[in-house]
């Protein structure tokens, strides 16, 4: 590497150095539209000809450009279509879930040094701090890319074994596909899909399986079916359900504490509001809590309610809703085993494909349990 190549890298770190400690108003102002983008990069540019001098300013004002309304090293694999996940684990150390395979991503961080500066940048530009009041950050940046939402969670060496943060950063397509492409795909069949669209309109419906199985994938498919005069919430932890399409969905998410705010908003407190809110159609992306307990009563009141849950199989999923439902509940186990047969469609999901569908035909009072019959 050259002198001038050397000098050039100092000066872009330097930099961001100080658009990150000194400048982050400005960065934040960016962020909220208060300023243009037209006019933040005139104003960088006038503060880098004024500091460093004319002599490869506007080379600077680029590289300073595309760090800015980038990601910088990792913006190659962010506009990466066949990558859904990057995991930063060291600044030499990148890997990536390329088409459901782990692998090195072939590219990492000049140093420790440059690494740092990075997650300090992307958490400036979210709007977030990451220090010991604050060591693991999730946030959300549904802005910077024209194809993928981004799902970033940021952990520091206060609670990592080793010495350098660890960065996730979950893509999710702005653009997903509907249940035809579904049925392209080989998610399922033309004749199954036509069951759970009569279904997904007609009654409750719980998709679940494990990890990666395609259950929000399958759920945001099916809710582009619901006809347009129909009022839909969605709540959701992370922006995952988006739509295309759909005139009257609102979409919520939770917000948690923070070094700068103790405001929080968790999918239990968002649940609440959301069912006040005279809709039709209540879906929460993922079931993980308290929350389940008042999507269980929204379906129980004759409301069409929709969501996903992690279960190793069809027949678990309904335990695991209950489990959920009983935290700080009144009723009994028995009680909210019995409320479940409002879920009408049950869904399992393996390896990206519908593996089984049921219906719920009731609840057995003899054997105290919930009876299905199998449809697909």
């Amino acid at each position: 590497m050259t002198d001038n190549d050397l000098k050039a890298r100092s000066n872009l770190e330097a930099l961001t150095d100080e658009y990150i400690t000194g400048k982050g108003s400005e960065l934040i102002s960016l962020r909220r539209g208060l300023i243009t983008k037209e006019k933040f990069m005139k104003d960088a540019g006038d503060h880098i000809r004024s500091k460093y001098g004319s002599e490869g300013s506007d080379e600077l004002l680029k590289e300073f450009e595309e760090y800015i309304f980038g990601y910088s090293k990792l913006s190659p694999l962010i506009d990466d279509p066949e990558v859904s996940d990057i995991r930063v684990t060291s600044y030499d150390r990148i890997r990536v879930k390329r088409l459901g395979k782990r692998m090195d991503a072939g590219i990492s961080f000049d140093s420790e040094k440059e690494y740092r500066q990075f997650i300090d940048y992307v958490a400036a530009k979210n709007q977030v701090s990451v220090s010991n009041l604050s060591a693991i950050q999730r946030f959300t940046d549904s802005g910077s890319h024209p194809g993928f939402i981004l799902r970033f969670t940021v952990s520091m060496p206060l609670v990592n074994t080793y010495e350098e943060p660890y960065l996730c950063i979950r893509k999710v397509p702005k653009t997903f596909p509907l249940l035809a492409d579904l049925v392209k795909k080989g998610m399922l069949d033309e004749k199954c899909a036509r069951i759970l669209t009569l279904r997904f309109r007609m009654g409750s419906t719980l998709i679940c399986g494990g990890n990666s199985s395609g259950k929000t994938t399958l759920l945001n498919a099916l809710k582009e079916t619901i006809p347009d005069d129909t009022a839909v919430m969605v709540v959701q932890q992370a922006d995952e359900l988006t739509t295309m399409y759909h005139p009257d969905m609102m979409f919520l998410h939770s917000v948690p504490p923070s070094a700068e705010s103790k405001a929080s908003y968790d999918l239990e407190h968002i649940s609440i509001a959301g069912l006040t809110m005279d809709v039709d159609f209540f879906i929460v992306g993922e079931i993980k809590g308290a929350e389940a307990l008042y999507i269980l009563n929204a379906a129980c009141t004759g409301q069409i309610c929709a969501g996903t849950i992690h279960s190793t199989s069809a027949m678990r999923a309904p335990d695991k809703l209950v489990d959920y439902a009983m935290y700080g509940s009144r009723y009994s186990r028995n009680e909210l085993m019995r409320m479940m047969d409002c879920f009408k469609t049950l869904v399992f999901m393996k390896d990206y494909r519908v593996a089984n569908v049921y219906a719920c035909t009731g609840w057995n009072e003899e054997r105290r349990e919930l009876e299905y019959e199998r449809l697909v």
